[in-house]
């Protein structure tokens, strides 16, 4: 789908919702719907036949002529007040905006620039999220690129023996980061977690230079950026021979996450989907110890819509990026956390509906427990 196509489905969208006009000034949303990257940048869109206009400061005059073609593109450092100002003089009556990112600061601005128009300022948060949840073919291409980054990246450290007794948690993270760009990301998705030993048990660990020791579990979360695009997975392994009680948690965790991942059919209920897997946990007596929400969408963010928790609202979208990570932390022991990022069925050529309705996993790399 071209930039140009995504925003005539905003238009369709803004005219819904009966707005004359949207401000964008998210710059993920900025990037899905023009192409322009740069840190500075806002887009207007209007909801009928005219076009869109990009502003953004004179840094980026040739990134945005460049990434951006088909937009008129403006030279203005107050880019919002700017495209706000626009609006008013063509006759927008009603500009929506993006009050996530807007500060009350900016929203002052934006009034301002607005002072003697007969235009209204509307929130409108989560209108390009919603068109953003469903992937079209070239962002699930990107997609699986970057979680086959990810894969071979982790399959390179194992073989080498980068994972073994006598190593830091910083060590192993900065080797896996540097293997992933040599399997052809562009950057890392996020900082990636190592975790070792007791430092498994905290969900979102920093590496530090705790050394890898027999008998730890290692928690590794890490993913892949390919073209804006990310990749989100995690794999816990064992050093030397595994506790009974590592093999219980761990097994419990994968039963979890495959019912977790049995769950992702178009139509289902978010929260639903998080429960099939919750349960299990519960019911082994270690409910307490799954402390966040199941997954959470990928695209141009690593962790966007939908979430799949507890209190989610919604249904699941056949074509969505969504991640299956369930967890058990053992304060002082060490946790586990088994994630995939998954399609969910029905929205690419390589899951057409009379295939059923088996979600595509992207990260491919083994789930069976690692002893090393």
């Amino acid at each position: 789908m071209t930039h140009s196509q995504r925003r005539d489905k905003l238009k369709a969208q803004i005219a819904a919702s009966g707005l004359d006009a949207m401000l964008i000034s998210d710059l993920i949303n900025v990037r899905y719907l023009s192409g322009f990257s740069g840190s500075n940048g806002a887009l207007l869109v209007f909801a009928d036949e005219r076009d869109a206009v990009l502003a953004t400061d004179g840094r980026y005059r040739t990134q945005a002529a460049s990434q951006a073609p088909d937009l008129e593109v403006a030279i203005e450092r107050a880019v919002g007040r700017y495209l706000a100002g626009r609006a008013g003089e063509a006759g927008v009556g009603k500009l929506g905006f993006e009050s996530h990112v807007v500060t009350v600061d900016g929203l002052d601005a934006l009034a301002g620039a607005l002072e003697g128009k007969n235009t209204e300022l509307v929130r409108a948060s989560g209108t390009v999220e919603s068109l953003r949840e469903v992937k079209d073919a070239g962002e699930l291409a990107l997609l699986r690129l970057a979680c086959e980054a990810a894969d071979a990246a982790l399959t390179d450290l194992v073989a080498r023996g980068g994972l073994r007794p006598g190593r830091t948690e910083r060590q192993v993270s900065r080797e896996l980061e540097a293997l992933m760009l040599d399997h052809g990301a562009d950057a890392v998705s996020f900082e990636t977690i190592v975790a070792a030993g007791a430092n498994s048990a905290i969900p979102h660990h920093r590496p530090t230079d705790a050394v890898l020791q027999v008998g730890d579990f290692v928690k590794i979360d890490f993913g892949a950026l390919v073209a804006g695009y990310h990749s989100d997975m995690t794999r816990t392994f064992v050093l030397g021979k595994a506790a009974d009680w590592q093999l219980e948690i761990y097994q419990l965790v994968a039963e979890a996450q495959q019912a977790g991942r049995q769950a992702l059919l178009p139509g289902a209920e978010l929260r639903g989907v998080d429960a099939a897997a919750r349960q299990l946990i519960a019911d082994a007596g270690y409910g307490e110890h799954f402390g966040h929400g199941l997954g959470h969408g990928v695209g141009l963010q690593i962790h966007e819509a939908p979430g799949i928790g507890v209190t989610s609202a919604g249904t699941l979208l056949a074509g969505s990026v969504v991640t299956v990570g369930p967890g058990v932390y053992l304060p002082g022991r060490g946790g586990v956390r088994i994630e995939d990022t998954l399609v969910v069925a029905g929205g690419t050529p390589k899951m057409p509906e009379t295939a059923g309705q088996t979600p595509e996993l992207l990260t491919r790399f083994p789930k069976e427990l690692a002893i090393l």
